[in-house]
């Protein structure tokens, strides 16, 4: 029997699993992205995939990972000890670089839970360093895992790891990296078995299924107070780094008593370059919104989902046909999920809504033969109708640090000239937009460097008359100080002595100034 008092106390308890859990796959990676940005998230699932509990780390992770269990669970039967691995974007994962460690948990022969993470990989392979290219198929985007084994019974799969090293530009990072995600799941299998010691398997089943149907209920009295409707909203995406332009993406959020359909069928056919984006980049945009209008109050789980239904078509941009390209639509398309879903929520909730951040990861990889390096930068965030943006921040769907600069310059041929915040470059309103960052890099040695990036064309929307943001920039100085701008996404032979200097959106006003 469920007690309503001790829901909030397992929450917690299962929650505490998965922050650990990140706290060893931190501290025992290798690479920057994971050791430094916290690239990484980690969850726990009932013996259906579902998720029942989930840390505070990486938004979109939170709706793509169920389905990655999911996957494992259809394809394989993992015994105790085993763990499957996977990143194949259309079967779970979102794209290449993001891969996913799957292990189950089982109490005298029984199977009770699975642990899983997510972590980004700087580099699994494909045409450029960092595995984020302007591609024209997932081929061209790395090394491709479809769900299988990679631990056996308690040891990892060498075969695995000789494969995983061979396709990547930096091996010894990639093994790193996987063993510490190994390394987190254990950890994880370890405190939810004395979990079951202390409180026993049924009530800990009886607790994770009561937060599903805890979440549930919270978000249909949620969507029982935004009034009945049909709300819509369109922005568009600049480009897709292979010629095609202004890529829409459309949204038909329905609201009618306690549920909503989120229909996004309206958006563009799919198309060339890697701005595509798989079904799960959807459910983790949609959950990710009412979980924000939630509050914190609210367990992270898949119980947020259950009022909910989202739409998406095949052959369009957020639901592509493989082998379709889809690097970008992790990073960049999801950003914009997220923009036109609160585009549409702004026309029902207009004090709650905030005006639009950035709008961007501005994905930054470079390297050589020698080595790969990957992260995004933060931005602006948009007002609200109380207060003021915040500057130099990440929004929305990452939750990811920044790199420090002795990091940065102690581990890769870089020297970092300025890193600061954009003065002015938040929009104005009764309340300003955050602003956005300044980062200038000095190479040291020739790299291959891509950046794929938004808001370059169109700025970030206000609201109730506030101002956008203004557009960021990417620019690269050569070694006598001449300056060319590029565009928002490209891959360039960068020499020693140039500079990329990227100024980044700023947030958008709220209100009309006074």
């Amino acid at each position: 029997m469920v007690n309503p008092l001790e829901i909030e106390i397992f929450n917690n308890i299962f929650s505490s699993v998965a922050e650990e859990m990140g706290a060893v796959l931190e501290r025992t990676s290798f690479s920057p992205n994971i050791k430094e940005r916290k690239d990484f998230s980690c969850a726990l699932f009932d013996p259906k995939g579902q998720m029942i509990a989930q840390a505070a780390h990486i938004p979109v992770h939170l709706g793509s990972m169920p389905l990655s269990v999911k996957e494992v669970i259809k394809s394989l039967k993992l015994e105790e000890g085993d763990m499957a691995v996977l990143n194949d974007p259309y079967r779970g994962g979102t794209h290449l670089p993001d891969i996913t460690v799957v292990a189950p948990v089982y109490h005298r022969g029984e199977l009770l839970f699975y642990v899983a993470n997510r972590a980004h990989h700087s580099d699994v392979g494909g045409i450029t360093a960092g595995s984020m290219p302007l591609s024209t198929s997932v081929f061209q985007e790395g090394l491709l895992i479809p769900p299988l084994k990679a631990v056996i019974k308690g040891k990892i799969d060498e075969n695995f790891i000789s494969i995983l090293k061979a396709n990547s530009r930096a091996p010894v990072e990639r093994e790193g990296d996987f063993k510490a995600q190994v390394m987190a799941n254990r950890v994880g299998i370890k405190r939810l078995k004395e979990l079951i010691e202390k409180f026993g398997a049924l009530k800990l089943q009886a607790y994770g299924e009561a937060l599903l149907d805890y979440s549930e209920k919270f978000v249909r009295q949620l969507i029982k107070e935004i009034p009945d409707g049909v709300y819509t909203y369109g922005d568009f995406m600049e480009d897709d780094g292979a010629g095609t332009k202004n890529i829409r993406i459309s949204v038909i959020l329905t609201i009618k008593e306690d549920q909503a359909i989120v229909d996004f069928t309206p958006s563009s056919p799919q198309v060339k370059g890697s701005v595509n984006a798989v079904k799960a980049i959807a459910l983790s945009a949609v959950l990710y919104v009412f979980k924000c209008l939630a509050g914190e109050e609210i367990p992270t789980n898949e119980g947020i989902m259950r009022p909910i239904k989202v739409l998406t078509k095949k052959g369009t941009v957020l639901s592509p046909n493989p082998p379709a390209a889809v690097c970008a639509g992790n990073v960049e398309t999801s950003q914009r999920l997220v923009d036109v879903l609160l585009g549409a929520l702004s026309k029902a909730l207009p004090e709650k809504i905030p005006a639009a951040s950035q709008g961007t990861m501005n994905n930054l990889s470079f390297g050589n033969g020698k080595f790969a390096y990957y992260e995004t930068i933060g931005g602006g965030s948009g007002a609200t109708s109380s207060s003021d943006g915040e500057s130099a921040v990440h929004t929305h769907m990452t939750n990811t640090l920044n790199t420090p600069v002795e990091v940065l310059e102690l581990y890769y041929p870089v020297e970092v000239k300025e890193y600061s915040i954009r003065e002015n470059s938040g929009g104005e309103g009764l309340k300003k937009g955050g602003d956005g960052i300044v980062k200038e890099l000095l190479f040291k040695e020739e790299v291959e460097l891509t950046l794929i990036s938004e808001r370059r064309v169109y700025r970030p929307y206000g609201l109730k008359g506030g101002s956008p943001g203004k557009k960021g920039k990417n620019i690269l100085i050569d070694e006598k100080g001449n300056r060319r701008e590029l565009p928002s996404k490209f891959t360039i032979k960068v020499k020693p002595g140039q500079k990329l200097r990227i100024e980044t959106p700023g947030g958008s006003g709220w209100g009309k100034k006074i």
